[in-house]
């Protein structure tokens, strides 16, 4: 047991277990195979699991907190199950990182963390739910695209399955004819303004995408190895790539091209620009990491995918207020302006939008789609799609979604 036991970023998210509402503490490293339920009534101990607090003095606070005289045996136990799983940032939590870090490289490919959860593993399997997505989708005045820009949600299949068959679908002739496709992902427990590379390809219930091992190199070399590759244990578990990743293949197999090299890029927060009032547009490390890629792949056929959800917002991700008809069509009219100056190629105007509300509306893509806009340079593009996700049964919550290709 850590001297002063401070508790890892963890997912809070409410559960029925045993027909009560407790917490499931979701560990988004997975750092073991199983997860921790706390009840309500031992939930405020971890308040005070932030790294300035003895065991006792957790205890003490604790029972202060509820009002009750709790035996310290009952905080001791706690405290040693969130050791047990890894929950607290100590030495046993890292070297377990460590340890999944050592096996994950160790692999020949980055395995498919989502197969059999939000789509099929297998692949005929997989191949009739997605063509069903697409089933209601007439493309017979779509013209072959031919653009260097993808924005594709991240979000579950069940959810915005029709979005990702429109803006996929319609990208098809763009998929068929790049040389390199680079996605730029939402790390979800990414450092503020970090760029995660990994050597890993990814594997999809189709077979492997290849990755471009020397260009990966240079860019690592760019920013640094120990920037580029300090949280790639994220790869493992994050979704962003890994659900764009599914249709490009699936593309490819549709279309009978062999799969084309593909560069992974987990892109962390802005939330801390957005703070300080600084801009990412004078980060020495981005600008580096940018330039490198502009400079390295000038001379082919790149296509650039931002695997991305917008707004997220209502009760269920701390709005104190449910989302009704006047706020949803608020919310509208922003993202409508946010899409506006992806459109338009306008990386600024994209990102003064976000800061100037504090990023109120909590887009998850934020950095993805900055560092894309920043890639691409002057573009213009077309919305195919665009929609309201709900995220809880009241419908009181939502996320936005779009679908959108840039020239």
């Amino acid at each position: 047991m850590p001297e002063k036991p401070l508790l890892r970023p963890l997912d809070f998210q409410p559960v029925f277990h045993q027909d009560q509402q407790m917490w499931l503490l979701r560990d988004p490293l997975q750092l073991t195979d199983y997860q921790l339920i706390i009840p309500p009534a031992l939930a405020p101990l971890l308040m005070f699991c932030d790294g300035t607090r003895d065991p006792q003095e957790i205890h003490r606070a604790f029972c202060e907190y509820v009002q009750v005289q709790v035996d310290f045996e009952v905080v001791a136990d706690a405290l040693a199950q969130l050791d047990a799983a890894c929950l607290l940032d100590n030495e046993r939590s890292r070297q377990r990182q460590v340890q999944l870090l050592a096996e994950y490289r160790a692999q020949a490919y980055r395995p498919p963390a989502l197969a059999n959860l939000v789509y099929p593993g297998d692949a005929d399997e997989l191949t009739a739910v997605l063509d069903a997505y697409g089933a209601d989708d007439n493309l017979d005045d779509w013209p072959g695209w031919q653009g260097r820009g993808i924005i594709s949600p991240h979000i579950d299949y069940q959810r915005g399955g029709p979005v990702y068959a429109k803006v996929w679908r319609r990208a098809e002739t763009a998929v068929k004819e790049a040389d390199l496709i680079i996605i730029f992902g939402t790390d979800h427990n990414g450092s503020p303004g970090s760029i995660t590379l990994t050597h890993k390809p990814y594997a999809t219930p189709y077979g492997i995408l290849p990755t471009n091992d020397t260009l990966i190199d240079k860019l690592a070399t760019a920013i640094g190895p120990e920037n580029a590759f300090a949280e790639e244990l994220h790869h493992r578990t994050e979704h962003s790539v890994e659900l764009s990743a599914v249709w490009l293949h699936y593309i490819m197999q549709q279309t009978g091209v062999p799969p084309k090299p593909m560069i992974p890029v987990l892109c962390g927060s802005f939330h801390h620009f957005v703070m300080n009032g600084r801009h990412p547009a004078d980060d020495t490390r981005l600008n580096t990491f940018l330039h490198t890629l502009q400079t390295e792949t000038h001379h082919q056929k790149i296509l650039v995918v931002a695997s991305v959800d917008l707004a997220h917002v209502g009760p269920n991700f701390g709005d104190n207020f449910p989302i009704d008809a006047n706020r949803r069509a608020s919310l509208t009219q922003s993202d409508t302006q946010l899409i506006q100056a992806i459109l338009q190629g306008n990386a600024n105007s994209f990102y003064q939008q976000i800061a100037t509300i504090q990023d109120r509306n909590r887009i998850c893509g934020f950095s993805s789609i900055y560092l894309m806009l920043r890639y691409l340079g002057a573009t213009t593009g077309v919305q195919v799609a665009y929609e309201h996700c709900p995220a809880d049964p009241q419908n009181t919550s939502f996320v936005s979604i779009c679908g959108l290709l840039l020239k």
